[in-house]
Order: C-alpha cells, then sequence, then structure tokens
C-alpha cells in the first residue's frame, strides 16, 4: 500500500492557491534520500516557485531540515538517521512543506551538532542569497555599502558577513528595526519612508557608497542614486533598469560552488559566530499564515515552520 503524508500543496499550474492535503510520500531513486522533514524555511516566492513540468498536487517549498529516513543504493556520503540541511529548489518530486520530501544527495548539508532544525531551516535559502550578494559586490575591508532591505533574512546575514570582511554598512529598514541593525554591525541606519534618506546617506558618505544591494523589489533605481560614480548595484529581486554614471547593475546568480561556502557558514552559525535571525517559529498547521507574513516584506529576519514528530 502506497503510504502518504500531510504537505501544503498547490493543485495546478493555474491556480497559486497553497492547501494542505494528503499526498504520496515521493519515491526515491538511486542517488537520492528520503528525508524527513522536521523544520522548513518560508520564502517570498515559496508560492510560485516550481518546476514547468510539476506534477500535481505539488508540494511546495525550497529549503529545510531534518533525518534521513531512506537513502538510495548509489547513495555514498549520508546515512539513515544523519540530521541534514537540505534545498529542494524547483525539485520534480516536491519540496519541503510536507512530512518527507525526496532530495538529491548533492543537495544535502550535513548538519553541525550544535544547530536546531529551526535555526537550520532557515540557512539555505538566505545564506546563499546572501553569500553570492557579497560575491558579487566584490567588496574589501575599507569599502562602503548600502543595504535596501537590510532587517530581513537577507539583509541581517549580508550585514554581519560585510562587517566581518571589514566593510562599513548602511542599512535601510522601518525605524524599528534601527537599534537592531546597528547591533549586527550597521555603522549607519536609515528609514526608507523618509523623504530624505538618500541625502542622509550623501551626508554619511559624501560622493556615494562603493556599492549597493537591493533586496527589496522597486529599490533599484533609488539605491543607484546614493553610489559613487563607477560604483555598483547588484539586484537580488530581479529589478531590471538602466545604469548610469558608469555604475555596473547585475542581478545575482546562484552559483553551485555557493554549497560550500554555506556549508562554513552553517557550522559559524552553530558556533554563534553569525547570527540567524529568526524573528517567528510557526507550527505546521499554521504555515499558511506564515506563508502570509513573509508575503507582506515586513518580517524582521527569516519566518520557520517547525513540524512536531
Amino acid at each position: 500500500m502506497m503510504r502518504e503524508m500531510k504537505a501544503y500543496v498547490r493543485q495546478s499550474a493555474e491556480s497559486r492557491v497553497v492547501e494542505l492535503a494528503d499526498v504520496p510520500v515521493p519515491e526515491i531513486d538511486e542517488h537520492e534520500v528520503l528525508v524527513e522533514i522536521h523544520g522548513f524555511g518560508v520564502g517570498i516566492h515559496d508560492r510560485y516557485f516550481i518546476p514547468s513540468d510539476a506534477s500535481f498536487p505539488y508540494p511546495i517549498g525550497t529549503e529545510g531540515a531534518g533525518i534521513i529516513a531512506q537513502i538510495g543504493r548509489k547513495v555514498a556520503d549520508f546515512r539513515i538517521g544523519d540530521r541534514v540541511i537540505l534545498s529542494t529548489s524547483l525539485q520534480p518530486k516536491g519540496g519541503t512543506w510536507a512530512q518527507f520530501a525526496a532530495v538529491p544527495e548533492n543537495s544535502l548539508i550535513r548538519m553541525p551538532d550544535e544547530l536546531d532544525f529551526v535555526r537550520a531551516a532557515g540557512i539555505p535559502v538566505a545564506g546563499a542569497s546572501a553569500l553570492e550578494s557579497l560575491g558579487a559586490l566584490d567588496l574589501t575591508e575599507g569599502d562602503t555599502l548600502f543595504v535596501a532591505g537590510a532587517s530581513g533574512a537577507i539583509g541581517t546575514l549580508v550585514i554581519q558577513l560585510a562587517a566581518v570582511r571589514g566593510v562599513r554598512v548602511v542599512g535601510s529598514a522601518s525605524r524599528k528595526n534601527h537599534e537592531y541593525m546597528r547591533s549586527l554591525g550597521a555603522e549607519k541606519t536609515v528609514d526608507y519612508s523618509n523623504s530624505d534618506w538618500q541625502e542622509q546617506v550623501r551626508e554619511w558618505m559624501p560622493g556615494g557608497v562603493d556599492a549597493a544591494l537591493a533586496i527589496q523589489p522597486g529599490t533599484g533605481v533609488d539605491s543607484m542614486a546614493v553610489v559613487r560614480n563607477g560604483g555598483k548595484v547588484i539586484t537580488v529581486s530581479g529589478d531590471s533598469f538602466a545604469p548610469e554614471r558608469g555604475i555596473t547593475v547585475r542581478q545575482f546568480m546562484h552559483h553551485r560552488e555557493t554549497r560550500r561556502q554555506v556549508i562554513r557558514l552553517a557550522h559559524d552559525i552553530a558556533a554563534g559566530q553569525i547570527q540567524l535571525v529568526i524573528e517567528r517559529v510557526y507550527p505546521f498547521d499554521r504555515a499558511i499564515e506564515a506563508l502570509e507574513k513573509t508575503e507582506t516584506r515586513h518580517a524582521r529576519g527569516k519566518i520557520v515552520v517547525s513540524i512536531s514528530t
């Protein structure tokens, strides 16, 4: 008899409604493992980030953490019972918003012993995005960086990772988050709702900052205004706009080699050297509420769903 599990799914390509349903536990092939999910991160793209050839009902989700329950016969580096962090972005067999997920071996990271499932589940997407953004910015000690949307999951990691490298950071967010951003390493904070925030940045750094990271949608053009001539703007949200004043504008890209950096980041978080900011942990039966909260783009840090076992 085919086993079933509970999962949050989309029922069709036409509808973006997400609902809880009973679906078959995915079958694994020889290079995959079956992970019993204990927690998953909630992302702004989870509702619609599915493969073009998805079969429905399709479990959504792109990141999580859990325990390996079954392994394919050609899996070499993992065993049943291993605690793992995983990414399931655009996997044809479904994502992490489920009791079980089928995951290719090369999409797994072994969990450091000091990490719990909640923190581990929030690392893959924000962690990779922060690392890849900083790699694209290519900043060195003493350089200056403006971060638009600095209080979110990616921004809070970027502030810390940049500060460790000696990069001076000015972050934009609502005023209630300013003291918090400074505690993470931001040297200057501005409120994007103030009409003079760009002037505040230029007062802090006459001539403009060396680079800007536009995390929130629609912030690219405004961010470019505080960058010096010949500087750089990296967009995370996909904003498309024409560069000016010799400024380089690029969309950050995912790279396979980032996996090694994410492993290091997971160990740094486990050791307490980097904070993974989690605003709230929701129970499995309130996952839709967690998704709707994330979709407001007003979360401080990461939102995670915990599955009780």
